[in-house]
């Protein structure tokens, strides 16, 4: 079963939620509770009718009662804080950009996921592991959702084991398949992957062929 049916979301986190009600209070949203989550009209961005999903926070309003907020900028900074380069963190995807996708970061951080650091499609609302690739000057984050050095080369390596496992041994894949293709089968970037099939030929796993790639037969 998907992360994201498991998740129950509660005060302080963000979450894509579908509207059940419209009254005079506002929205309501449905959050896996018998009593349904106020989304206020000051708090909306336009009107969401009935049966979309909207992305918002989860607050506790002045009262002590669960809200939710469209706004997220109220609530979410652009300057991380306590983060470094490769940490693991937990990921809510946001917004597509011109240069790639906005994830809100431990529920408290914007950052960007760029084009070509996504490799695999990502919706709106979804839950993810990612990792910090740069902490820049600003505060601001660079993310991936793959990790970096030794261990996002031994990842790399094992989607190419197990997929040749797949494949009965062959993956018609190579150092002259396009980044997009090789994105495609492994969800792996082709530099990774190159590294990775360099690794696997020096521990005589792998035979590199013309037409692609294949598993060193056993002895």
């Amino acid at each position: 079963m998907p992360r994201d049916r498991l998740f129950q979301p509660a005060i302080g986190d963000v979450a894509l939620l579908e509207v059940v009600a419209i009254k005079d209070a506002g929205a309501f949203l449905g959050w896996g509770r018998p009593k349904d989550l106020l989304l206020p009209y000051s708090e909306q961005r336009g009107r969401p009718q009935v049966g979309q999903q909207v992305l918002v926070m989860i607050f506790e309003d002045d009262q002590g009662r669960p809200a939710a907020s469209m706004r997220l900028e109220d609530f979410i900074v652009d300057q991380a804080e306590g983060l470094k380069n490769g940490d693991k963190v937990a990921l809510v995807i946001g917004e597509r950009t011109d240069l790639g996708i906005k994830a809100v970061v431990n529920q408290r951080f914007w950052g960007l996921l760029y084009h070509d650091e996504l490799t695999r499609p990502l919706k709106r609302g979804q839950r993810a592991e990612g990792y910090v690739r740069r902490v820049r000057e600003d505060g601001r984050l660079d993310l991936s959702l793959m990790p970096s050095g030794a261990e996002k080369q031994q990842l790399a390596a094992e989607r190419i084991m197990d997929a040749l496992q797949a494949k009965q041994g062959f993956l018609a894949l190579s150092d002259k398949s396009s980044p997009a293709t090789i994105k495609a089968q492994l969800g792996i970037s082709k530099s990774a992957f190159k590294q990775a099939i360099g690794k696997l030929y020096k521990q005589r796993r792998i035979v590199i062929e013309a037409e692609g790639i294949r598993l060193t037969p056993s002895k």
